[in-house]
């Protein structure tokens, strides 16, 4: 029965020549990216018959040490095999976005403005992201022939034929482009020669113990451990027997079956810990939200400032109460804020019980009623923006008592407190505005909340602002 067993996983291919070079491709493709921005420089400023002056080599110094720090962070340099073209594509781009934002930075301070060639260096600033990204498509077309050939796959077993070892093994087959190659299953659990993956051919192929055989045989190059946490002592054991073998040893928990927030692993004091419900800015991160935040509420306060005070005016001589309403809402990790708003009714809930505003509602005076229907009573929310208590993009902030009436009622709730609330959000851009009065309709407002911290990126954010710019906040459902 075990020389049948070993049969079946002996005929697939098992070249694992990039890992044993690893370090020494990394280092190519930073030292080719070094090359690219220093060499198309170079290039652009010798066809302008400009001389390589000094200013020109601070810029590719500046730039290239930049370049590496930010890709490290971004993860350029870590293995590309579990990542799709199109995100590392993404990456480099956004990469050199914030050189060029450092770059400006340090020519602005020291006033270097006048030295260099406009010309030139749009075109350079152009030109790179081109060059780089380039050079990462044709890195992985060779990787790609190359695991056509058998050279560069990875011959790899999943311990555990139920979720989430189904689902790992999915994700494998439908991303071919990754070079893994699954020789099978190994589960206690489930009968030899049985195909849990409906419509493919991978099979059962033993159990655990048929499994240690086969890697101490050095048979994989991977194998990920996909059983549920209560099987404890049975993965300690395997985990502790692998240490002994050649394979790259993964673990995936049935923990990230759940709907988790940008969950991501690390080290606390040298233990490694995983994030189930996390924030998506870490340190960087969160600079660059600020930086966000402060640049375009700055500039949209100077656009609306002159109408902000022609409304505060409208507001005051039109009912009797402040210009100005303040409201208790929550805020990032479920801190109370003010939240202000241009006055649009006649009565300034702001206790234990908030009444939401619905169709017809008497308390709404005739000039709130515009100014709701086209958040305009929002505006004064880019000063709660500047003071750092708001973000341009995010969550609405809801009421209090709202929150109290619905952290009970609809799961995951209070996780669109991991980031700052909004004036406009994901949710709001889709139509999810206004009267939330059924249990689906917020339901439906906070599934695009968790939609909008879980795939956060500063391209979102850009995309969220210009879609409520050409379409703006009137809706039908504001009352």
């Amino acid at each position: 029965m075990n020389t049948e067993r070993v049969n079946m996983t002996a005929n697939l291919p098992h070249a694992g020549f990039i890992r044993q070079h690893h370090s020494m491709l990394m280092a190519v493709h930073q030292l080719t990216d070094v090359l690219l921005i220093w060499g198309i420089l170079a290039l652009f400023v010798n066809l302008a018959g400009y001389g390589w002056a000094v200013c020109y080599q601070v810029a590719a110094f500046v730039s290239s040490i930049c370049y590496h720090i930010f890709a490290h962070k971004n993860g350029l340099y870590f293995s590309w095999r579990g990542q799709s073209l199109f995100t590392e594509v993404k990456t480099v781009v956004t990469t050199w976005l914030i050189v060029l934002g450092a770059l400006l930075t340090v020519v602005f301070l020291f006033e270097l403005n006048e030295s260099y060639g406009g010309g030139v260096m749009v075109a350079w600033a152009l030109a790179v992201p081109v060059a780089i990204s380039l050079y990462r498509v044709s890195a992985r077309i060779v990787l790609r022939e190359m695991r056509r050939t058998g050279v560069n796959t990875r011959k790899v077993a999943i311990v555990g034929a139920k979720e989430p070892g189904l689902t790992l093994a999915r994700s494998i087959l439908q991303s071919s482009w990754m070079g893994m190659d699954i020789a099978g299953f190994f589960d206690n659990r489930v009968i030899v020669g049985a195909k849990p993956l409906d419509g493919e051919n991978l099979q059962v192929l033993g159990d655990i113990e048929f499994l240690k055989a086969q890697a101490r045989a050095g048979e994989f190059d991977d194998i990920y451990i996909a059983l549920p946490m209560r099987e404890e002592e049975t993965i300690k054991d395997l985990v502790e027997y692998l240490a002994n073998s050649s394979c790259c040893v993964h673990i995936v928990p049935d923990v990230f079956t759940f709907k988790m927030l940008n969950a991501r692993s690390r080290e606390i004091g040298g233990l490694p810990v995983v994030s189930v419900y996390d924030t998506p800015f870490d340190s960087f991160d969160a600079v660059i939200k600020r930086l966000e935040d402060v640049i375009l509420s700055s500039m949209i306060l100077c656009l609306i400032a002159v109408p902000m005070l022609f409304i505060a005016a409208a507001v005051k001589f039109t009912s009797k109460g402040p210009a100005i309403f303040k409201q208790r809402r929550y805020g990032i990790n479920g801190e109370e804020i003010m939240v202000w708003k241009f006055r649009s009714m006649t009565t300034c809930d702001n206790g234990d019980v908030v009444v939401q505003a619905t169709k017809g509602d008497m308390r709404i005076t005739k000039l709130g009623s515009f100014l709701r229907k086209t958040s305009l009573d929002e505006l004064p929310q880019f000063i709660n923006v500047l003071q750092g208590k708001m973000s341009i993009v995010g969550p609405r902030p809801h009421a209090v008592a709202h929150n109290e009436l619905y952290r009970d009622k609809i799961s995951g709730y209070m996780q669109r407190h991991l980031v700052k609330p909004g004036i406009t959000g994901w949710a709001q851009v889709n139509g999810w505005r206004g009267e939330t009065d059924t249990i689906r309709k917020m339901e439906k407002r906070i599934e695009f909340d968790l939609y909008y911290i879980r795939n956060w990126s500063i391209w979102l954010d850009l995309k969220i602002v210009l879609v409520t710019f050409f379409k703006g906040f009137y809706g039908c459902s504001a009352y």
